[in-house]
């Protein structure tokens, strides 16, 4: 089956749509990339996403809007891939959509919402859509996330030592070969406020760490952020930008003075080097395989190395699998379970009491045709 699986992160930059040819050969699932194709948000749209998101309050007529337009803007990304990189026949569409709430209390999570309504892009491209991923795991008791780590753990298995994914959004998340996972805390969302909030919006990240090779690790500041009562939570545990953004590191900064922006950045991405570190330590990793984009920026990489003495750092690229394009490739995956009926979490990942097969469907032009399938589905992902 030819799925396109669409994703947009937590730091909302752009719309990733990677497609892939997928079937099940055995206990195996075998993945063969065929590209990714990433569409920016229009300016507009990711103004008026930015002042919807946590802490910020908002109105239905807003988040109406939001998901109107954002659903739109998915699906013109789903038309693009469909054309550029499955020549028209792609067969389904997987879509995360956007999120703008998690809803997480006393290490409990009680809900979650994505935008981007997939009528649009059933409607654009005459194809079934899963879409809404997320909530039937956290009705099911979970946290809802993780849920890449399902394809992480069919992909690691196998191979040598105690390899463990990581993927450095605007969350840095974590999958271990027991299958525990679990949110370690900022990935970029700190940085990236950081330096929209010094440059007024002039700047939306932190450009190959440029910033942050500028400045000096305040290490103060570091203690006060490292404070943090996220961080000592046992897993599986997940967070979001309604715990890290401006305002948290604004309460931080109150107890330190004044700091230059590049030392603040500095700062702050070693805050994100060490907790994921401390994560890598407590599974016992030999080795970490990163992906997301994180991985772009040379300086908090290469706090992470010295970090991590001993532990082997390198991309997922080096293994196949491009990081850009991951998040995307998964739910494709994603997408690709429940169409043949096959259960898409793992329960010690995210808490669950049970394996969930994921999703809603919204039928295509031709209605919904699913392959059938049932059981308890791969056990290993083997890329093509």
């Amino acid at each position: 089956m030819r799925v396109i699986g669409l994703m947009s992160g937590t730091s909302y930059d752009a719309i990733d749509a990677g497609a892939a040819d997928l079937r099940l050969v055995g206990d195996s699932l075998v993945v063969e990339p065929l590209g990714l194709v990433s569409e920016a948000y229009d300016e507009p749209l990711r103004e008026a996403l930015a002042a919807a998101l946590p802490p910020a309050t908002t109105s239905m007529e807003a988040v109406c809007r939001l998901d109107t337009l954002i659903g739109r803007a998915f699906a013109a990304t789903a038309v693009r891939a469909d054309r550029e990189l499955c020549a028209g026949r792609a067969e389904l569409i997987a879509s995360h959509g956007q999120t703008v709430y998690h809803w997480a209390e006393d290490g409990r999570v009680h809900g979650t919402l994505q935008l981007g309504q997939p009528a649009w892009i059933a409607e654009a491209t005459g194809l079934p859509v899963v879409a809404d991923f997320r909530p039937r795991d956290i009705a099911a008791g979970g946290q809802g996330a993780p849920l890449v780590s399902l394809v992480d753990l069919l992909w690691l298995r196998g191979l040598p030592g105690r390899p463990v994914a990581l993927n450095v959004g605007g969350i840095a998340n974590l999958t271990a070969p027991d299958g525990t996972a679990f949110d370690t805390g900022p990935g970029c969302a700190l940085i990236d406020a950081a330096a929209r909030g010094f440059s007024g919006g002039r700047l939306t990240y932190d450009a190959e760490g440029a910033l942050a090779a500028r400045g000096t690790v305040h290490e103060p500041l570091l203690r006060r952020l490292l404070e943090e009562p996220y961080y000592a939570l046992p897993a599986p545990k997940t967070t979001g930008k309604e715990l890290f953004h401006l305002g948290h590191l604004r309460d931080a900064l109150s107890g330190v003075g004044t700091l230059p922006a590049e030392d603040v950045i500095a700062t702050l991405t070693m805050l994100t080097a060490r907790t994921v570190a401390d994560a890598v330590r407590a599974v016992g990793a030999t080795e970490v395989i990163a992906s997301g984009g994180g991985t772009r920026n040379p300086v908090l990489m290469r706090m992470l190395e010295q970090q991590l003495p001993g532990v082997v750092l390198r991309t997922s690229d080096e293994l196949g699998l491009p990081s850009a394009a991951k998040e995307a490739y998964a739910f494709a995956v994603l997408g690709f379970l429940t169409a043949h009926g096959l259960p898409g979490t793992v329960p010690t990942a995210t808490g669950a009491r049970h394996r969930s097969m994921l999703g809603s469907i919204t039928p295509g032009r031709d209605g919904v045709r699913l392959p059938g399938g049932g059981g308890e589905g791969p056990v290993r992902l083997v890329l093509g």
